[in-house]
């Protein structure tokens, strides 16, 4: 019951069978008639008049259609109604024996004694429910009841609608922040939603355009006076001088080279292969051995994933290099957890404060000003990744282990036949 639609089915409901409901209880009252002692009255006035009528003149009271029996008629005796009767009779012409039974039909009839000892019967009129028409009633509720459940459902859904929209384009929001275009179909309120979502994706899209166009215009506009400033750094006469110059202006070319590979993450769109993520992984592990980086592999199973090669290989290459260098050394294993293909990257390093664990993939983060000094890099290695597994459907968190050490988890959606669900 946590869904917004089904409270809403479920009010909508509650309050049209409450209506239902007090509605029938009123109209029970109105079905029950009128009390005896009001009904009786008038009856014995009628009877006292007809069994005068049958006593003076047997013949005409026959003929005009009054029932005169030798015994009152059969059926169960009421006594409360033959109570009733006979006080009323007693209050009109005197005393006279009076009996009320039931039928089987469900009705009632009076019969009343005369002088000569014969019986006057005559059926009792209704002015209570119908038979079975408390049968009737309670269908008619359960119809109401069924009929006010479709109705509920149809009116939450249609409430719903909008708020349908809106998770829709949520999950359907791309890598870039962006939506898909919505059709502007429909009632006023669903148009409008799509329309304030179309709206707004289109801003986010510029504005993102515009970031992107900024960071590669800075990137690109860098490197004319970088250059110029490399030359000039060429002819100063103290090597410790010129070198630390030489080794600022490659820490800034790397930093521009970092921001436009950044930008280029961010709008491309590399076409989906079928890539073992096992061999990847391998291949990068033998790579970076090669140039005396501390990684080392582990279990490596087999894994196949839709992405695009190269930015995939990219991506791992910039969190194995990040924790071998932060983290003095790494371990990497591919693993499957159920549908899913698991890179797990394990360093031992001193790790990251926890509070600081939420920005690690904000660009240019470091550590401490210490770090960022002893260790080159632009600090866009871990957005670069993240931007690029998110691309493919991916996920990647960052943990601390215990006591010391770094956890990067990667995982993607396996295409194997075996564990694809």
């Amino acid at each position: 019951m946590r869904s917004l639609g089904a409270r809403l089915a479920l009010l909508l409901l509650t309050a049209i069978v409450l209506v239902v409901i007090s509605s029938s209880f009123v109209a029970s009252f109105v079905m029950r008639g009128p009390r005896p002692n009001m009904m009786i009255q008038p009856m014995a006035r009628q009877l006292s008049i007809m069994a005068t009528f049958a006593e003076k003149d047997r013949a005409s009271a026959t003929s005009a259609g009054l029932v005169v029996s030798p015994k009152p008629a059969e059926g169960p005796r009421d006594e409360e109604l033959s109570r009733f009767l006979m006080e009323a009779l007693l209050r009109i012409s005197g005393m006279r024996e009076a009996v009320i039974s039931h039928q089987s039909t469900g009705g009632l009839t009076a019969s009343l004694k005369l002088a000569d000892g014969a019986w006057l019967v005559m059926p009792m009129p209704q002015h209570g429910p119908p038979p079975g028409g408390w049968k009737v009633l309670a269908e008619w509720l359960g119809l109401i009841i069924i009929g006010s459940v479709l109705v509920s459902i149809f009116a939450a859904s249609k409430i719903m609608k909008p708020l349908r929209l809106l998770e829709q384009a949520v999950a359907a929001v791309n890598p870039d922040g962006t939506l898909p275009h919505i059709p502007e179909t429909g009632p006023g309120e669903i148009r409008v939603t799509a329309q304030a979502l179309n709206g707004l994706s289109a801003r986010v899209k510029a504005a993102t355009e515009s970031r992107m166009r900024l960071v590669a215009a800075a990137g690109h506009d860098l490197r004319t006076p970088m250059t110029r400033m490399r030359l000039r750094a060429e002819f100063i006469q103290n090597d410790e001088e010129r070198h630390k110059w030489l080794a600022d202006l490659e820490e800034l070319d790397r930093i521009a080279d970092s921001a436009i590979r950044l930008v280029r993450e961010e709008i491309s769109s590399d076409s989906l292969e079928q890539v073992r993520l096992d061999t990847i992984v391998g291949d990068i592990v033998t790579e970076l051995k090669a140039i005396d980086m501390n990684v080392e592999s582990g279990e490596l199973e087999l894994a196949t994933i839709s992405a695009g090669p190269l930015a995939v290989t990219r991506a791992l290459r910039n969190l194995l290099i990040n924790a071998a260098t932060h983290g003095q050394s790494a371990l990497v294993t591919v693993t499957h957890l159920g549908s899913r293909a698991v890179v797990r990257i394990i360093d031992t390093g001193p790790g990251i404060p926890e509070e600081r664990l939420n920005q690690v993939f904000e660009p240019f983060f470091r550590i401490d000003i210490a770090r960022q000094k002893s260790f080159p890099g632009a600090g866009l290695g871990m957005a670069i990744a993240r931007e690029i597994v998110t691309r493919f459907g991916g996920e990647i968190t960052v943990r601390n282990r215990q006591p010391t050490g770094l956890e990067q988890v990667v995982s993607f959606k396996s295409v194997d036949s075996k564990f694809a669900g």
